[in-house]
């Protein structure tokens, strides 16, 4: 790490060290997008020591302004566009003394993406998600008794997944946490990705919750819905039909 790229990740950390600050980071990120009304009413703080806070988070790079009227209306009588802030896609990763175990992860998945073979994606199926069972087995709180779907939500925000409820009972996951091992290997680390989530799911004991690869701009590969309990089971599959007697033979 340069000492410039040094300097920049320790200012954008201590940009977060005010409490006011910090609240307000998580706020935006918890909802996702939020103009300074918003955001001053969430963090109980006033408009003004809101907006201030916000655009040092901007300065910093940690958030992304852009403006927008709220109201969807354009035209005369629209009203002002409204200063808007969501996450910045920064990454913030300091490590003393330096490691660069990203390389490393990025020189594995490239070369796993090049001689991919039905052996080596099962045993990567398999390895992510044995690890993601262990995680979800130190996640699991026996006498929780949250719904299917909150549970799994609570498990993989803990995992860095950023997940948000959609319509029609579906999780999104508004963060890859290998947003950066993706390129020119995306089969191999989504694929990955949805075992790991797989695991988790297992491990945590959650049932009745389904996750599946559809990959959205800006988002994780992975979304997960709650099954549809009004949905009957399929019926087994109707085995081999029984042998008859041999000729001759008494049954």
């Amino acid at each position: 790490m340069d000492a410039k790229h040094f300097e920049h990740q320790v200012q954008a950390l201590s940009a977060l060290d005010e409490p006011v600050r910090r609240r307000l980071y998580r706020l935006v990120g918890a909802r996702g997008e939020l103009s300074r009304d918003q955001a001053a009413r969430g963090a109980g703080v006033s408009r003004a020591l809101a907006a201030f806070h916000l655009d040092k988070l901007v300065e910093a790079g940690l958030l992304k302004a852009s403006f927008r009227r709220l109201s969807g209306r354009s035209g005369p009588g629209a009203g002002r566009p409204s200063k808007l802030y969501r996450r910045s896609a920064l990454q913030l990763d300091v490590t003393l003394p330096q490691r660069r175990y990203e390389w490393a992860a990025q020189v594995l998945a490239r070369a796993l993406g090049e001689a991919a073979s039905p052996e080596t994606t099962a045993a990567l199926t398999k390895a992510a998600r044995a690890h993601g069972e262990g995680i979800g087995h130190d996640l699991a709180k026996p006498s929780a008794k949250a719904a299917p779907l909150r549970a799994a939500a609570a498990a993989l925000a803990s995992c860095g997944f950023d997940p948000a409820t959609a319509p029609a009972g579906q999780l999104v996951l508004r963060n890859c946490p290998f947003a950066s091992l993706r390129e020119g290997c995306r089969d191999v680390i989504c694929g990955m990705n949805l075992a790991l989530v797989e695991g988790v799911l297992s491990g945590l004991g959650v049932q009745g919750v389904s996750a599946a690869l559809e990959p959205q701009t800006d988002t994780c590969c992975v979304a997960l819905r709650a099954a549809d309990p009004a949905t009957p089971s399929p019926a087994p599959a109707p085995g081999p039909p029984a042998a008859a007697p041999e000729a001759g033979r008494r049954t």
